[in-house]
């Protein structure tokens, strides 16, 4: 019996339209210290498309509040500045001001209640997506981890106008064809190039 095939990037992204983002980023409790860290990630993830392991290893020194930017040493060890969108800032600072306990770690992000500590690999910011999820009540999500928000960004970039190279560059992807996936999404764009089913042609 031959396998069957398995081609990379075959699947439609897996991604929630813009006004279920936000929902999601709005169910936060911010008279909590768990609601104000919840959902400055929540921004992070949704806004600049961050990795759940750009989550866990942001450093305090990683932003720049003079230039507006945030570090993001992501896969291999490459550092970019991405700039800081203002409700993610202020999301931020909210959190380091009144929700972040004072610890002598310098991990921007930590649990909240004893042992503080940073956040624990591999499950703790997907965790933190799926119980946001829930809070807003959306009970059948297309995945429940962290993911889940970075292809949202990536998704309503690409239906409001941005070019794949500017998607790539704020993914930092390393390869074209991975940005290229999102383009699955956008039917509009897909109508424009599609090419016309031949006559005759038998199916």
């Amino acid at each position: 019996m031959p396998t069957v095939p398995q081609w990379r990037l075959c699947a439609l992204p897996r991604y929630l339209p813009p006004k279920e983002v936000e929902r999601v980023i709005r169910a936060c409790d911010l008279s909590s210290p768990v609601g104000l860290r919840d959902q400055a990630i929540l921004l992070l993830l949704s806004r600049l498309g961050l990795r759940a392991g750009d989550i866990r290893g942001l450093r305090l020194d990683d932003i720049n509040w003079r230039e507006g930017t945030l570090r993001v040493s992501g896969k291999g060890r490459r550092q970019i500045r991405l700039p800081l969108p203002q409700d993610v800032g202020n999301a931020l600072l909210a959190y380091l001001r009144r929700g972040r306990p004072r610890a002598d770690f310098d991990q921007v992000f930590l649990c909240v209640n004893a042992p503080i500590r940073p956040l624990q690999p591999p499950a703790s910011v997907s965790n933190i997506v799926y119980l946001a999820l829930r809070r807003a009540g959306i009970t059948n999500p297309p995945s429940k981890g962290a993911n889940l928000l970075r292809h949202s960004a990536a998704t309503s970039m690409l239906r409001a106008g941005a070019t794949l190279d500017a998607i790539s560059s704020l993914l930092r992807h390393r390869s074209s064809d991975t940005t290229a996936h999102y383009a699955k999404v956008d039917v509009d764009m897909l109508r424009q190039v599609v090419q016309p089913w031949p006559e005759g042609a038998s199916c």
